[in-house]
């Protein structure tokens, strides 16, 4: 411990006494690192490499355009087609029979069922792009997925 020596009992003492916030930072360091391996518990887990895989496009794959048109309302397109929600829905359906039927039916072994590519515009409101994933699913396609293409410079800009 410091302390003052002889002087002027007048003149305050500017220095102040580190030494005790020294210990107890010390003590604290030593307690966080002895508790913290033992709070923290993990499973081990090999969690998946992340790669880009190119989609490949099937024949029997459907792709649907989802926008918002000017009016508010949610534009879908099966193909070049502009489709409701109730065509949609059949249209699905009905291609979905189709392919079963091709492959030989419903127990057919190696049965590979087509997928529903989504193609959104950056500006769609979610409620069009949800409502065209919960039709397909509806229908009976297990597989939904959105095709993108990233902007060249990383920056998307939304009107």
């Amino acid at each position: 411990m410091a302390f003052a020596v002889g002087g002027d009992d007048d003149v305050p003492m500017s220095d102040i006494n580190t030494t005790p916030l020294v210990d107890v930072m010390l003590v604290l360091l030593i307690i966080f690192l002895i508790a913290v391996p033992v709070v923290i518990q993990t499973i081990q887990v090999k969690l998946p490499n992340v790669r880009f895989d190119p989609t490949t496009t099937k024949p029997e794959n459907v792709s649907l355009t989802v926008r918002g048109e000017k009016d508010g309302s949610c534009g879908v397109y099966w193909g070049l087609t502009k489709v409701n929600a109730s065509e949609l829905l059949d249209r699905a359906v009905a291609k979905l029979r189709r392919e079963i039927d091709r492959q030989g039916g419903p127990n057919a072994p190696g049965l590979e069922l087509p997928e529903a590519h989504i193609r959104g515009d950056v500006n769609t409101p979610y409620r069009c792009i949800g409502g065209a994933i919960y039709t397909m699913q509806l229908a009976g396609f297990s597989r939904v997925g959105f095709i993108s293409e990233p902007p060249p410079g990383g920056n998307v800009v939304r009107l």
